[in-house]
């Protein structure tokens, strides 16, 4: 927890120097004061940006990419005070307002990033199984086969509600639905419950292949959640990054227009 002392008493000294420091007429970034905390949070901002150049030399020390990424994660946060005492808390619609909104936005997908760090490895290693991603999809498909063979004695309308459950796709439905977990329905778990209505419909010549078709549907839907869990999991690790690498780009470009607003102004 050394760098999050590092980062609570810089905190600290920057909201208390902000109560006990008289600006007049109030403060705000164009005062000497905001003018420190500026060139302290842009001179953090670049550092925190080198994480990404660090983590390609991989060394053990007193700056291991382990110390390294705790630096990065505790002043990141520390930039929430600092950046917003430079403001003076005084924000509009101008490219000042949009360098410290970005901030904000690039802080909090960071903030996402460490929850996601702490919590999914472990379920996703749960899910798993020991299984391999490449194992889960083989069992997929050798169920499929399964459900091919005990189809052989349908009508060709039941026959066909099988192979539409062998064609799903557990990649199937975008981004969204595989970030948010959320399959509604299915050509799997609409066979299920035709054949498991058929199960119990009482006396029937294709009854027992009915009750085994069942059995490969419940079999088959439990492995694509398993799968789409699998995936939910890796995509919420990667994600992310998609959101914060970009956005910190975007606000080195606005920092950089503030930074030169200010002083063709000054």
């Amino acid at each position: 927890m050394f760098w999050a002392k590092i980062a609570t008493f810089l905190s600290l000294i920057v909201i208390v120097s902000y109560l006990l420091i008289d600006i007049e007429p109030r403060h705000n970034g164009g005062s000497w004061y905001g003018y420190t905390l500026g060139t302290i949070g842009v001179l953090l901002i670049l550092w925190l940006t080198m994480l990404g150049v660090r983590k390609r030399a991989m060394t053990a020390g007193k700056w291991s990419l382990k110390a390294w990424t705790s630096a990065h994660v505790y002043l990141g946060l520390s930039l929430i005070v600092i950046g917003t005492m430079h403001t003076g808390f005084q924000l509009g619609w101008n490219v000042h307002t949009l360098a410290w909104a970005l901030m904000m936005i690039v802080i909090l997908s960071g903030l996402f990033g460490i929850s996601s760090y702490a919590t999914l490895p472990r379920r996703l290693g749960s899910n798993r199984d020991e299984a391999t991603e490449a194992q889960m999809l083989e069992a997929v498909h050798d169920l499929d086969g399964q459900l091919f063979n005990t189809a052989q004695p349908l009508d060709a309308q039941a026959a066909a509600q099988i192979q539409e459950a062998i064609d799903e796709d557990a990649f199937g439905g975008g981004v969204w639905r595989r970030v948010t977990g959320r399959y509604r329905g299915g050509a799997t778990a609409e066979a299920l419950a035709v054949f498991r209505r058929r199960t119990h419909a009482g006396n029937d010549p294709l009854h027992d292949t009915y009750n085994r078709l069942e059995t490969l549907l419940s079999r088959k839907q439990a492995a694509l959640a398993r799968i789409r869990r699998h995936l939910r999991y890796k995509a919420m690790l990667q994600i992310w990054l998609y959101i914060h690498v970009p956005l910190t780009f975007a606000l080195l470009a606005a920092l950089s227009a503030h930074i030169v607003s200010v002083f063709f102004y000054w």
